[in-house]
Formats: C-alpha cells, sequence, structure tokens
C-alpha cells in the first residue's frame, strides 16, 4: 500500500490525511512541534496513521505532501526527498511569511521556490487554492455533472499525473496549468483562488489571471 508523508499537520495537511485513509492509504504525518502533539489526530485517523518528525515522514513517504507557511519552506529536509514527488500546498501571506521580493516583482512562484530546495525531487504544485474543509466534503464521483476541478502544475509530467491521480481519487477534475513557471494562476487573490469551479470555468479562470496583483 502507499504511503503518503505529509509534512505540515495544520488544516490542509489533516483533511488530506482525513481523505487519504479513507482511501486506504498509509500516512506519516509530521509538525514543526512534535511527534507527541499529533496523538490526538493520529488516534483520529485510525491505524494507517502514524505520527512522526519531519525527517521521518520525508522518509517513509512513497511521495510526499509539504504543506507549511512559506516562510518556513526552506525547514523541508531534502535528502529523504530526492528523486521523489512532492505535492505543495503553498500560499504566500505576505502578512505571516514577510515580504519576498521576487514573489512581489512576479520573478518566482511559491512552488518554484520550493522546487529550488528541493532540487532533486520533483515538485508539484496541489490542493493550495482549495479551503481545507473543501477537501472531503465537495468532491464527487468521476463523470458527476459540474464536478469541482482543481489545478496542478509541474516541470515533471510524472508529478503531475500522480496529482491528477490523487485529485481523482478524492473526487475533483484536474486543470493542468503546466510548468512551475505558470503556477502563479492559481496563487492567492487570482481569479482561481479559494472558489468552486468545474473544469471549463477554472480553465478560464487560470487563462484570465493577472500576473502581479
Amino acid at each position: 500500500m502507499t504511503t503518503i508523508g505529509i509534512i505540515g499537520a495544520g488544516h490542509i495537511g489533516s483533511q488530506i490525511a482525513r481523505k487519504a485513509v479513507e482511501l486506504d492509504y498509509d500516512v506519516v504525518i509530521s509538525n514543526s512541534r512534535g511527534p507527541e502533539t499529533l496523538a490526538e489526530l493520529v488516534n483520529e485517523l485510525g491505524p494507517r496513521a502514524k505520527a512522526a518528525t519531519p525527517q521521518e515522514a520525508a522518509a517513509a513517504g512513497d511521495f510526499a505532501v509539504v504543506t507549511v507557511p512559506l516562510k518556513s519552506y526552506k525547514d523541508i529536509p531534502a535528502e529523504p526527498l530526492a528523486g521523489k514527488i512532492v505535492v505543495d500546498t503553498n500560499n504566500y501571506y505576505f502578512e505571516r511569511d514577510g515580504r519576498i521580493p521576487a514573489l512581489d516583482n512576479g520573478e518566482a512562484t511559491t512552488s518554484g521556490l520550493l522546487q529550488e530546495h528541493l532540487a532533486e525531487s520533483k515538485v508539484a504544485k496541489g490542493f493550495n487554492h482549495i479551503m481545507a474543509k473543501d477537501i472531503t466534503t465537495t468532491g464527487a464521483p468521476s463523470g458527476a455533472p459540474d464536478r469541482r476541478a482543481l489545478a496542478t502544475s509541474s516541470d515533471y509530467p510524472e508529478a503531475v499525473e500522480l496529482v491528477s491521480r490523487l485529485y481523482n481519487e478524492f473526487g475533483f477534475d484536474t486543470v493542468n496549468i503546466g510548468p512551475l513557471s505558470d503556477s502563479w494562476r492559481v496563487e492567492r487573490d487570482r481569479p482561481a483562488y479559494v472558489v468552486r469551479q468545474n473544469a471549463d470555468e477554472l480553465a478560464a479562470n487560470l487563462a484570465r489571471a493577472p500576473r502581479t496583483i
């Protein structure tokens, strides 16, 4: 069975873990405060879940989900993620993260920064433009009318394929933005951000996104 290493156990990480164990994935989940602080969550998730350190979660996962504040992205352990697909949910909140000129000026993307840090990994953007509570409540079976769609982006086709499969299992269609250099289209305050949209609507919102806000 596939194991997902989840680095970050906040709202998004916890919801991804809940849906993953429902789908019979094994989950190793971590946060910055230590495994002992995750006892209640792991108890809720059941026998398929284990609490760990970020290093252990990275090592244990067949692939990983990184869902930490952007200001902490350089703390993600790189060595145990080498060669693995890493799904990045990061968003840039300057109020929390401090100003990052390369993002303010449209010279970089949030997932691109993580890819630079994890140079030996295959980063894909995912789950960044959906409210946490909606991850487990707004999915629908494949082929359902007006099925909600989520975007992904990566420089690696195999990473896009993995995220697309995961989205489908979670109940969502996929729209592929393309390379990480274009992933700004689904970042904070753009038209596609945290609104419910089907695949056609999402594609239209991505197309009309402004480069800088």
